[in-house]
């Protein structure tokens, strides 16, 4: 799919159908993750493929929409604190990084006619627990995966003038 024809495309999913997705699908999505750029080159994550079928209830303590279970895969980035390339001033890139790799895995999934919505207002806590994720590592976003049983609404965005500055800060 030509690029701006995919990210006009993409759109965050609410609703999804209980086909299964395939496993040269998942893998490809995957493989785009993998292939993401990350800062010095150190990939500090790890994603987290879960099967939503008989772990709704618990899945939804995490994130509690109904259509976030919906979807036969819910997959979420998490990022290893100390793996990540840090900056002379001390910020540490480990959430730049999951960013670009989910990116990735949604451009991805979207050319592939598979829907999913970014996430991130879900409870910490709960999904460290619920997935048994190790000290030092943290989640950073989530995204349901599989066939939107939904359609996109209009996008609305700022107009270009109002978030590109040319030079300087103006």
């Amino acid at each position: 799919m030509e690029f701006e024809n995919l990210i006009a495309k993409r759109y965050s999913v609410r609703a999804y159908k209980k086909d299964p997705v395939e496993d040269e699908k998942l893998n490809r999505i995957l493989e785009a993750a993998r292939l993401a750029p990350s800062a010095a080159n150190r990939q500090p994550y790890r994603i987290i493929v879960v099967h939503t079928e008989g772990r709704k209830k618990e899945l939804n303590r995490i994130y509690p929409a109904e259509w976030f279970v919906q979807a036969p895969i819910v997959l979420v980035i998490c990022g290893i604190v100390n793996a990540a390339w840090v900056r002379r001033d001390g910020k540490n890139h480990v959430d730049v990084d999951c960013a670009i790799a989910m990116d990735h895995i949604i451009l991805a999934a979207t050319n592939l006619g598979l829907g999913t919505c970014w996430i991130c207002a879900f409870d910490a806590q709960e999904a460290k627990k619920v997935l048994k994720i190790p000290q030092g590592v943290e989640p950073i976003a989530f995204t349901p995966l599989g066939n939107p049983a939904d359609s996109p609404k209009e996008k609305k965005r700022k107009p270009l003038q109002q978030i590109v500055c040319y030079e300087n800060w103006q």
